[in-house]
């Protein structure tokens, strides 16, 4: 399964290396969303437990022109179960404090995936499933390019890159 992770990993950050090198652009029209790619290949826990392990996020956000949020994103959790996030509220503030580039995020929705010995790492668990609320600063780099930390709650912070799918 490790393998498995490097190789989808490498795959895709080496077809998105390719399109940042490639700069080409497809004219949008304004009006539709955009939709982003997020990657995370790690996460800061707060707190040691020696069951922590490593995280990996792959996900889909889209972005409407009035600042509307809604993704899903499919994770190993820090337990490594097999978990997802489904975010149908959220909102971007764009250009935080004056600086363009720095955006703060929010969203909310459904989690799922601390089962068994774990149910009780997230409040209010369920059979699995959860309410989940992140918030976020994102840093655009590079048009559509960004940078963004997610506030896990108490748990620790999620370090993920976002790249333009359209």
């Amino acid at each position: 399964m490790k393998n498995l992770i490097r190789i989808a990993f490498t795959l895709i950050i080496s077809h998105l290396a390719g399109a940042a090198l490639a700069q080409t652009t497809v004219p949008r029209d304004v009006s539709d969303p955009i939709l982003r790619l997020q990657l995370s290949p790690y996460t800061h826990h707060f707190t040691y437990d020696s069951e922590h392990k490593n995280v990996f996020m792959v996900g889909l956000e889209r972005e409407y022109t009035n600042g509307k949020l809604d993704g899903a994103t499919f994770f190993t959790n820090s337990f490594g179960q097999a978990s997802v996030y489904i975010y149908p509220w959220g909102g971007a503030y764009h250009a935080i404090a004056g600086i363009n580039p720095l955006s703060f995020k929010w969203t909310a929705g459904l989690l799922y995936g601390y089962r068994g010995i774990y149910k009780n790492k997230v409040p209010m668990n369920y059979n699995g499933f959860s309410p989940g609320v992140i918030v976020a600063l994102d840093y655009e780099f590079k048009p559509g390019w960004s940078v963004q930390v997610n506030a896990l709650g108490t748990a620790g912070l999620m370090f993920q890159l976002n790249a333009p799918l359209n």
